[in-house]
């Protein structure tokens, strides 16, 4: 068995989206003066690799405290886009290449290797994202989510995807993963478990893959 941290490091300089504030991860106490460690932690609920629900993006939508723990876990499949460049779409015909995994797979995860422009003003850039056939496709095949390694499966001026897929479902969108290029192309087991607050829009996730 392996295991594949899909997940980016928090810090207080960490990637956010334009006009979110910066983390915080303060110690309030330490071992010095008071003989072990705690860190107070400020984050907005899309920090780094996230995930969203449905009530991120409308009003009555579930929330993920509320949403069965089962809907985190399952069958992934990493789709490879990473010889898309600027500019260019993750098509259907992506999909329809390796349709019989595909159509097995709970969590379709997009790699584009944009990943590599982590901590740059790039990763904001017109980096590769979803034609709203997509998103059709991941509801029509009743997908429990989809991931990938960019800030959206929108652009940067779109809710065109977020608003197809979270429309009435407990789906769930995992967004700025990593390290997708190092688990290949066969089925594998996903998990992408988001911390648990009240009422949570969306939230950090720890994400892994199992091979």
């Amino acid at each position: 068995m392996k295991i594949i941290d899909l997940t980016h490091t928090l810090t207080e300089k960490i990637t956010v989206y334009p006009g979110t504030d910066q983390p915080s991860l303060k110690i309030i106490c330490n071992h010095e003066s008071d003989g072990f460690k705690e860190t107070a932690l400020t984050l907005t609920s899309h920090t780094g690799t996230h995930m969203d629900a449905p009530n991120h993006i409308f009003k009555d939508g579930i929330t993920l405290d509320v949403i069965s723990v089962e809907q985190f876990v399952g069958k992934g499949l990493v789709i490879d886009c990473s010889d898309l460049t600027e500019g260019q779409k993750i098509t259907l015909d992506r999909i329809n290449k390796v349709k019989k995994r595909a159509d097995q797979a709970d969590f379709l995860l997009f790699y584009t290797g944009w990943d590599q422009y982590w901590g740059t003003d790039k990763y904001f850039g017109d980096y590769p994202h979803m034609t709203e056939e997509v998103a059709e496709y991941l509801i029509k095949s009743n997908k429990k989510g989809v991931g990938l390694d960019v800030i959206s499966i929108d652009s940067m001026t779109s809710l065109t995807n977020h608003k197809k897929v979270l429309f009435d479902s407990n789906f769930v969108i995992v967004e700025n993963l990593t390290n997708l290029g190092e688990i290949g192309n066969e089925l594998f087991t996903f998990y992408a478990l988001p911390m648990k607050y009240e009422n949570a829009d969306g939230a950090p996730v720890r994400a892994i893959a199992i091979l």
